[in-house]
C-alpha cells in the first residue's frame, strides 16, 4: 500500500511533462492560414487532389489508395455484378466525390477544430486531460480527426499483418499511445494537406458492424446510394456513427432509436458551427431515421451470389490457384479480399442463367431421387465458359451437410476445381474415337469386321500391352457383321468402336482425346494415359471426366479443330490502373479442320438420320444441330453437342457415388429404365434453346461439310439397316462398359429400350 502514492504521483508528473511537450510542440508549429477557418473552406473542393500521394512517417504508410478495398466480380458485360470479397468492405473515393454535407458533418461530430490545429486540438487534450486525471472521470480522448486517421491506420495495418502485438499497442488506453499518435499526426500535416487527411479519414473509419469501412460503403449500405450523394440528414446518421459503430449502426434494430438520437446530435453539431441554417437543420431532425434508411445487403462472397455462385466459386477457386496473382493461396486470398479488384468474367448472364433454370425444371432440386444434373457451355474457338447449371442451391455454410439441396460442390468441373470425380461419359465419347480413326488416315465409309469379343492385346501400342479379353456388345445384345465407323457414330453401336481400337491402338484414341482437351476428372489421375482410364473400355466412355472437360472437347470440333483451355476470367484490374495477367486460352489448332468438320458432319448425321442417336435434339428453326447421346450402364445418362457458338455438356445422375436409376421415379415419372434421351437430352435441348433464343445468336448453318478424303469407302449408305443373322439393327445404342477383374467387360448398360430383334436407344 505505501507504495501506491509514490506510483500515482509519478504517473502524474509523466502525464503533465508529456502534455506541456506535446502543447509546446503544437503550438511551436505556427498557425493554420486564417481562411482555413471558415466554414466556406468546403467550398474549395474542386481543388482537391483526388488520390493522396505516399506519405510515409515512422515507417507507416498512410496512403489511404492503398487501403484494403473489397473486390468486385463482374459477368462478361462488365456492369453485372456476381459478387463482392473483402476482408473491409471499403470503396475508396477522392474527397470530391463525397458530398458537402457528409464532409462537414464528420468535422462537426469528431473535430470541430480540424481547421485551425495542426493535427492536435490543444484545447481538446486539455479537457480530455481534465476530465480524466482532474476530475476522476471516464478516459476522454481529446484526439484530433487527424489523430483519429492515425489510429486507424496503424490499427489496420497491424491487423493486415496479423501482429497481434502491434493491434495491442495501436488500441490501447495508455499515454504512450496517445503520444506516438500525436507525434505522428503533427508530422502528418506537415506533408498533408487538411483535405488529403480529411479524405483518408472518410475513407478509413469504420461506419457500422458487418466490417463496413468508409462513408462509400455506408452509403451504400444504409440509403442505397453514393457518398456524392448523401443528403444533410443521411451524412448526419453516417457520422454519428463512428463514435461506436456497434451501437449506433441503424441497420440493426436495437439501435434505431440511439442512431435517431445521435443523429440529431450531429444535426445540433452542424447547426452550431454554420454549416446548415435552422431550417434546414429542422427539416432533417424531423423525419423518423427509419423511414430514411433503405438498408442494402452487404453479405459478401460466393455464398450471396445467387444463380451465379457456382461460377463464382469457380472463379475465385482460380484466381486462388494462380501464382500469378500472388506467391502463396495466403497472399492470393488476401489480394481477392483486400486489393480493389475489378475481375471480369465470361460468364454470360443468358447463358447462366438458362443452364440454371433447365438443371432445376429437368430435376428439381428436393426431387426423392437425389440425382443431380451438372451443365457446362463453352465458347467455340475461345475457350470461354459461359456457365453452369445446377439443380442444387451453393452453400458453402454447415446447413449443407444435413440439406440434400445444398451444395457448394460444382459437379459441372473437375475435382482440382471444386467439383467431384466426374461423369462418365458413356457414348459422347465415341466422337473422339472417330478422329483419332481419321488421324490414322482411315475413312470413315470404311466398313468393319464387328464383333462382341476382342483380343485386346491387338490394342496394344507404343510400348503399352494389354492381355486379355474384352466381352462387348450393343445395346439389347449382339453385334452387326459389318459396320462402318460413320454407321457406329450414327447408330451408336459399341462393338464397331473395338474394331477401329483393333486397327489404330489404343494409344491414338488417347492421344486424339488430349489433343481434343480431354483429361479425367479426379485430381492425380487426370492424364488419360492413367490406368483409371487408359483400357479397353474407354472407347465406349468408361472414363471419369467434368461436364466442362467434355464441352470444351465438344468445343474443339466445333471451332474448326482450334482447342483451347477453358478460361473464366478475361480482365483484372486494381484500383490504381494495374492490369494482372490472367490465364491464358492457349487456342491452337489442335486437329486437321478437314477432321474436325467432318467429325461434325458426322456427328449431325446422329441428328437428321432416321433411327439416329440424337434425333430429339433438333433444335427449332431448321438450325443445324451437332447432338451425341450417351448413357454409362445404369448409372449416368449425358448427352453433348454445340452449334458454332456454343458447346454444351449435360450429366445426368449421382455425382456423389454411382447409383442405378433402374425402376426409379424421378421428376414424378417412373421408368423400369432410363436413358440420356429421357433426361439428359430435353435438358440439353432446353438449354440451347433458351439461350440462343435469349441472346438472339443467329442461325449458321455453314458448318460441318464432310471433306472427300475421309468420306471415301465401301460402307453401307448411312442410315440404312445392316443385317446380321436373324438380327437387324435399325436403330441406335449408345452403352458402355465396365472392366471386371479379369479384364473383360461384361453386364453393358442400354441407352435405349430393349425389343425383340431391335436395338432402340437415346
Amino acid at each position: 500500500m505505501g507504495t501506491m502514492p509514490k506510483k500515482n504521483s509519478l504517473t502524474l508528473r509523466r502525464v503533465l511533462s508529456l502534455l506541456l511537450t506535446y502543447v509546446m510542440l503544437c503550438l511551436g508549429g505556427g498557425v493554420v492560414v486564417a481562411a482555413l477557418f471558415a466554414p466556406g473552406v468546403f467550398l474549395a473542393n474542386e481543388t482537391t487532389k483526388a488520390v493522396v500521394p505516399s506519405l510515409k512517417v515512422e515507417g507507416v504508410d498512410f496512403d489511404v489508395t492503398s487501403l484494403p478495398q473489397k473486390s468486385v466480380m463482374y459477368a462478361s458485360d462488365g456492369t453485372t455484378k456476381i459478387a463482392e470479397f473483402y476482408a473491409d468492405n471499403r470503396t475508396v473515393v477522392p474527397l470530391k466525390k463525397i458530398s458537402k454535407p457528409m464532409r462537414q458533418a464528420v468535422v462537426a461530430r469528431e473535430d470541430r477544430r480540424f481547421f485551425q490545429h495542426h493535427g492536435v486540438d490543444v484545447q481538446g487534450v486539455m479537457r480530455a486531460f481534465v476530465q480524466t486525471f482532474i476530475k476522476k472521470g471516464s478516459m476522454q480522448g481529446g484526439s484530433s480527426l487527424t489523430q483519429q486517421y492515425v489510429k486507424n491506420v496503424l490499427s489496420m495495418q497491424a491487423r493486415e499483418s496479423g501482429d497481434s502485438i502491434a493491434q495491442y499497442h495501436a488500441s490501447e488506453q495508455t499515454i504512450a499511445r496517445k503520444v506516438r499518435e500525436m507525434l505522428i499526426a503533427v508530422q502528418m500535416e506537415k506533408k498533408y494537406t487538411k483535405y488529403e487527411i480529411l479524405q483518408g479519414y472518410l475513407n478509413i473509419a469504420q461506419f457500422g458492424n458487418h466490417n463496413l469501412y468508409g462513408v462509400e460503403s455506408a452509403a451504400k449500405r444504409y440509403f442505397n446510394t453514393t457518398a456524392a450523394k448523401l443528403t444533410i440528414g443521411q451524412a448526419a446518421t453516417i457520422a454519428a456513427i463512428t463514435k461506436n459503430p456497434a451501437k449506433y449502426d441503424p441497420s440493426e434494430d436495437g439501435n434505431l432509436k440511439e442512431a435517431q438520437n445521435q443523429r440529431d446530435i450531429v444535426l445540433d453539431l452542424m447547426l452550431q458551427e454554420g454549416y446548415i441554417s435552422q431550417k434546414q437543420h429542422d427539416e432533417a431532425q424531423s423525419v423518423p431515421l427509419k423511414d430514411m434508411l433503405d438498408i442494402q445487403n452487404v453479405d459478401s462472397g460466393c455464398q450471396v451470389a445467387g444463380d451465379a455462385a457456382f461460377f463464382c466459386d469457380y472463379v475465385t477457386r482460380q484466381i486462388l490457384k494462380n501464382k500469378e496473382f500472388g506467391a502463396t493461396e495466403a497472399e492470393r486470398n488476401k489480394l481477392l479480399k483486400e486489393g480493389g479488384l475489378r475481375i471480369v468474367t465470361t460468364m454470360d448472364v443468358k447463358a447462366n442463367t438458362a443452364a440454371m433454370n433447365a438443371a432445376r425444371e429437368t430435376i428439381p432440386p428436393d426431387d426423392p431421387s437425389g440425382f443431380e444434373v451438372a451443365i457446362a457451355a463453352v465458347k467455340p474457338g475461345t475457350g470461354e465458359v459461359l456457365g453452369f447449371g445446377l439443380n442444387r442451391i451453393y452453400d458453402a455454410t454447415d446447413r449443407a451437410q444435413t440439406d440434400s439441396t445444398r451444395t457448394a460442390v460444382n459437379y459441372a468441373v473437375d475435382e482440382a476445381d471444386g467439383g467431384g470425380w466426374g461423369f462418365q461419359v458413356g457414348s459422347t465419347w465415341k466422337p473422339i474415337n472417330l478422329v483419332a480413326w481419321m488421324q490414322n488416315g482411315k475413312p470413315i465409309n470404311q466398313v468393319l469386321r464387328t464383333s462382341t469379343s476382342y483380343n485386346i492385346a491387338s490394342f496394344s501400342c507404343n510400348g503399352y500391352g494389354f492381355a486379355g479379353t474384352w466381352s462387348v456388345q450393343n445395346s439389347g445384345g449382339g453385334t452387326v457383321a459389318n459396320e462402318s465407323p460413320l454407321q457406329g457414330l450414327v447408330m451408336s453401336h459399341n462393338t464397331t468402336q473395338g474394331a477401329m481400337a483393333q486397327q489404330i491402338g489404343l494409344c491414338s484414341i488417347a492421344d486424339a482425346a488430349k489433343s481434343m482437351g480431354y483429361h479425367n476428372s479426379i485430381q492425380g489421375k487426370e492424364d488419360v494415359y492413367d490406368s483409371n482410364s487408359f483400357q479397353a473400355p474407354m472407347t465406349i466412355g468408361s472414363v471419369q471426366a467434368s461436364p466442362l472437360t467434355m464441352a470444351n472437347v465438344y468445343a474443339t470440333i466445333a471451332a474448326n479443330g482450334v482447342e483451347c483451355t477453358p478460361i473464366a476470367i478475361t480482365e483484372m484490374t486494381n484500383q490504381r490502373g494495374k492490369s494482372y495477367k490472367v490465364p491464358s486460352a492457349n487456342c491452337h489448332q489442335a486437329i486437321d479442320p478437314k477432321i474436325a468438320q467432318t467429325a461434325a458432319y458426322a456427328i449431325n448425321q446422329g441428328v437428321t438420320t432416321a433411327g439416329g442417336n440424337a434425333v430429339d435434339a433438333q433444335l427449332a428453326n431448321n438450325r443445324k444441330t451437332f447432338a451425341k447421346t450417351g448413357t454409362n450402364e445404369d448409372t449416368y445418362m449425358l448427352t453433348a453437342g454445340f452449334v458454332p457458338q456454343v458447346a454444351t455438356f449435360v450429366g445426368v445422375g449421382n455425382a456423389e457415388s454411382p447409383q442405378s436409376f433402374n425402376y426409379k421415379t424421378i421428376n414424378g415419372v417412373t421408368r423400369p429404365t432410363w436413358y440420356g434421351m429421357y433426361i439428359a437430352e430435353p435438358a440439353w435441348k432446353k438449354f440451347m434453346q433458351t439461350y440462343l433464343d435469349s441472346a438472339n445468336i443467329p442461325i449458321d448453318n455453314n458448318y460441318g461439310d464432310a471433306d472427300p478424303k475421309y468420306m471415301t469407302g465401301t460402307g453401307s449408305k448411312t442410315g440404312t439397316s445392316v443385317s446380321s443373322g436373324t438380327t437387324t439393327y435399325t436403330n441406335r445404342s449408345t452403352t458402355n462398359g465396365t472392366t471386371t477383374n479379369n479384364g473383360t467387360t461384361t453386364n453393358n448398360g442400354t441407352t435405349g429400350n430393349t425389343n425383340t430383334n431391335t436395338n432402340t436407344t437415346n
